[in-house]
């Protein structure tokens, strides 16, 4: 068997494939942009038919009001990216004072240069596609927004694209297999009762995922978000669902710091993280369209 060979046998056992569902949106009022979100399924699938729910697809700055996410291949982009958000957190990438522009050139330069150390046998042991969004908060003026994609592809190579604001609440961008699953549903949410509001995005991708037919994608929602609040870093959200808590994909059966984090539903409603209850001040969210 040549190295080639027994490079992508080991891929298939151990790497997995990622298609999955990434969704990036940005909640707007009359300042501006206010808040962004990346949010994505949890699971990585095998072609003979096996899966694993558990896979971590976005990431969250400790530091930095930054995050990230990613869809296609896995065994790269899971390593690399939590490798990135070290760095930047112990200052290694950049500083507070570097702008979303010099933050995305740092994060794209060590991706590629990472990537170059690939082996040989990268065709083999990398799927035909990468993709990752990047959505960073300007640090002297914080109405500022940036979301970039960075993609690869086995025949071009590497490309960058910035990705424009809409005028009102709504979608940035989907992306992955389930991404035309997600624009079908999107076509019914953007015209329904909560229309231009940074939830009903958030509603349409929960409803999408529960009732995807896309095999590859499943498992628990993931989120991870900015605010406009100045000096604030990125935020990390815990998941109720179905009477259980996931964090990153995740089961958390009983935590023990549970107010350490930001718990919400499929509703997009601020959850108590003991009761699993929405909190007794928390906005209610009803969301009329979903199918189940």
């Amino acid at each position: 068997m040549s190295m080639g060979c027994r490079l992508e046998a080991q891929f298939k056992i151990i790497g997995g494939e990622v298609m999955t569902l990434l969704v990036a949106w940005v909640g707007i009022d009359t300042k501006g942009p206010g808040s962004a979100y990346l949010t994505s399924d949890s699971r990585i699938s095998w072609g003979n038919g096996e899966y694993f729910d558990y896979a971590r697809k976005v990431f969250a700055f400790n530091n930095y009001p930054d995050i990230l996410g990613y869809c296609g291949d896995v065994l790269f982009p899971s390593i690399v990216l939590s490798q990135i958000t070290e760095m930047a957190d112990n200052g290694l990438l950049f500083n507070e004072n570097s702008t979303c522009k010099e933050k995305f050139e740092a994060i794209k330069e060590t991706l590629k240069r990472a990537f170059s150390k690939y082996p040989n046998g990268e065709k083999n042991i990398t799927k035909d596609t990468l993709q990752i969004i990047h959505i960073s908060r300007e640090p002297y003026d914080n109405k500022k927004f940036l979301c970039n994609l960075i993609s690869w592809n086995r025949e071009n190579g590497w490309d960058e694209k910035e990705i424009s604001f809409p005028e009102k609440s709504g979608l940035l961008l989907a992306i992955g297999s389930g991404k035309n699953e997600f624009n079908d549903n999107y076509s019914r949410y953007k015209v329904g009762d909560n229309q231009d509001t940074s939830r009903n995005v958030f509603h349409c991708f929960c409803d999408t995922l529960f009732n995807i037919k896309d095999p590859q994608c499943g498992g628990a929602p993931q989120l991870v978000g900015l605010y406009r609040r100045p000096n604030s870093a990125a935020l990390k959200f815990g998941i109720i669902k179905d009477e259980k808590r996931y964090l990153f994909g995740a089961e958390v059966d009983n935590p023990v710091n549970p107010d350490n984090i930001r718990w919400i539903n499929e509703l997009f409603e601020l959850c108590d993280g003991n009761t699993m209850l929405i909190l007794n001040d928390a906005q209610r969210q009803p969301n009329r369209l979903r199918k189940s």
